[in-house]
């Protein structure tokens, strides 16, 4: 039997004077792959930032972590941000960027073989090669940088995943196989995984669970399968895709039929 990682309960979250989380009730399955998906605005990065306790909020996220129960958080939480905000004036490869995660000093000390090493095991487990390492960040495809990133997020080995549009920047001819790496993640390691999305067609290949929000609340929720009739009742049909990323550019696609 598969028990929640965390159990969300009559969340709240106002900034300003909107109200973005209306009373949002839901719970993460241990060991599953969970999409939030819904339209620009309906609060989908408002509820990872609330599980990241970046933001105030009222009502209850309580982890049911597996390492400690005399400690319900999580051991570690991996996050991919939707973009990574770096000053294009910094010279910063992908070894410079990894080394500040691993070993937080000074890069002028230069990058041991060990060091180099470990970075080498962190892009095979996301399928990026080497000689990714010595290219400047900047000048890496969105796919490269999706990928590093979620290497940074899996180091160390997270307990909880959060994603939030991970496939914002990529081709779509590759969306599919980053997804195919969130599910080979997922079965290898059995992290949990919250991922946010606006297309439904694409994640409901890898997820088990997904929760749709609408106007800051749960609109609908089930499994893949039972998406198309769900979002059929709760926005007039059903939508495959709300936006589709093209190199970074939002723009609108004809609805598709999940599954």
């Amino acid at each position: 039997m598969t028990h929640a990682l965390i159990s969300i309960r009559d969340l709240w979250v106002t900034l300003g004077d909107h109200p973005v989380l209306q009373g949002v009730n839901a719970e993460l399955m241990r060991g599953k792959i969970t999409a939030v998906v819904g339209q620009n605005g309906s609060g989908k990065t408002t509820l990872l930032r609330a599980i990241l306790k970046e933001i105030t909020y009222t009502g209850r996220i309580e982890f049911h972590c597996g390492h400690d129960h005399r400690h319900p958080t999580p051991e570690h939480i991996g996050y991919v941000p939707q973009k990574l905000n770096i000053d294009a004036r910094l010279p910063l490869t992908v070894a410079d960027l990894l080394a500040l995660a691993l070993r937080p000093r000074a890069l002028f000390f230069g990058i041991s073989g060990r060091t180099r090493r470990v970075m080498v095991e962190m892009l095979q487990q996301v399928g990026a090669p080497e000689l990714l390492l010595d290219r400047f960040v900047e000048k890496i495809s969105g796919g490269e940088l999706q990928r590093v990133l979620l290497a940074l997020a899996l180091q160390p080995q997270p307990e909880l995943l959060l994603l939030d549009e991970p496939a914002q920047g990529i081709d779509f001819t590759y969306e599919q196989a980053f997804y195919d790496l969130i599910a080979e993640l997922n079965r290898r390691t059995g992290v949990t995984v919250l991922l946010v999305s606006h297309d439904t067609d694409m994640v409901s290949t890898v997820v088990h669970h997904v929760l749709c929000l609408k106007d800051g609340r749960v609109a609908c929720q089930g499994s893949p399968q039972e998406m198309p009739e769900l979002l059929r009742q709760t926005y007039g049909h059903a939508k495959g895709h709300y936006h589709h990323h093209h190199h970074g550019e939002p723009h609108e696609q004809a609805p598709q039929r999940l599954g």
